[in-house]
């Protein structure tokens, strides 16, 4: 019978085979290791990785701790509690995964799997809630408007390039800085398709397509050609006549969308969350919407979706239906002619 593959047991048991190792084994693996993981992690997420670690040691040695692998269980729920209120149960959870791979990268035991650390977790969830917070929805009424209002400086040309590709492919801001000349793949309607050659969700580059309308294409393919951009240039670089050609900083797309909508209570990603909301309320199916924002599960759009969706429920409707009739009823009673049997 084929053995069943455990890979927590199996974890474990090379965990006890490599403390047997002798140090200069161990040495290797562990430098090994470091050099792996320079390969398989985007260098945004060893940044971060490195910044938890410095953070989680500095706490360490304030209230008398060490930060040295393995960390007591104790300690890390301690650490929890300490975070509980001043960050998001989310964020808690990225400094939780940061200190797992601290000790996974020297072949220890995780001590965040600890049933201290998993209590500790829910004791502030529950105390302080779990709640994530969402980017205010920006739809495309709201972008084409800001887009009339624009004119046809080099500057304003670009940010129009930047608010329909936005707005048209819901694509992320790391995702648009990183379009190049060509990645625009014309259609014969009019419209075209952006090849996003690798994103947050494709770290090995598989490769996907997002949409851009007629009317974006147009106005994208007009920067294009006032800023004299090569096939291997990046669709959108910095306005100016004489600047160095090269993508933008993906926090600039933010900042446009800022300066033109007039707004600090929007980011890049609320073009993201606003097409999801369009779609819920033009009756667009959740699989046609995963399609369009190349989300692997449902999870993510039906959350940006939740309060149009809250509108559309049967509750909704039925609180709807029974207006109309209540309404009906109340013109009865104040017709002249209405009597009481």
């Amino acid at each position: 019978m084929a053995k069943w593959f455990d890979r927590e047991s199996e974890r474990l048991a090379t965990v006890v085979r490599l403390s047997e190792a002798t140090r200069e084994v161990r040495l290797k693996l562990i430098d090994e290791y470091r050099m792996r993981s320079e390969a398989a992690f985007a260098p945004e997420t060893l940044r971060n990785y490195r910044l938890i670690i410095r953070l989680f040691a500095d706490w360490c040695a304030g209230e008398g701790y060490s930060a040295e692998p393995p960390v007591d269980p104790a300690t890390i729920a301690a650490y929890v509690d300490h975070l509980g209120g001043r960050l998001r149960s989310t964020t808690i959870e990225t400094r939780l995964w940061a200190i797992s791979e601290l000790h996974r990268a020297a072949f220890m035991p995780n001590p965040c799997r600890h049933r201290l650390v998993e209590l500790a977790v829910k004791g502030v969830k529950r105390k302080f809630g779990a709640s994530i917070r969402q980017a205010n929805p920006l739809g495309k009424k709201d972008i084409l408007e800001v887009i009339r209002s624009l004119g046809s400086s080099r500057l304003e040309l670009r940010d129009k390039a930047t608010l329909w590709i936005a707005t048209d492919s819901w694509c992320r801001a790391s995702e648009i800085v990183a379009l190049r000349v060509h990645d625009l793949l014309r259609q014969d309607d009019g419209s075209s398709l952006l090849f996003l050659a690798r994103s947050k969700t494709d770290p090995f580059g598989e490769g996907a397509y997002a949409y851009l309308s007629e009317a974006g294409t147009e106005a994208v393919l007009r920067w294009i050609e006032i800023a004299g951009l090569k096939e291997a240039d990046p669709i959108l670089t910095k306005h100016q006549r004489n600047a160095h050609v090269g993508p933008l900083d993906p926090a600039t797309i933010s900042r446009i969308i800022k300066r033109c909508t007039g707004r600090e209570d929007v980011s890049a990603h609320s073009t993201r969350i606003g097409g999801v909301h369009d779609a819920f309320r033009i009756g667009c199916d959740l699989s046609s919407i995963m399609i369009a924002g190349r989300w692997t599960s449902p999870e993510m759009p039906a959350r940006y979706g939740r309060r149009i969706l809250a509108s559309q429920s049967a509750a909704a409707k039925v609180s709807a239906a029974f207006a109309h009739t209540d309404k009906s009823n109340k013109c009865s009673e104040a017709d002249p002619l209405h009597r009481e049997p």
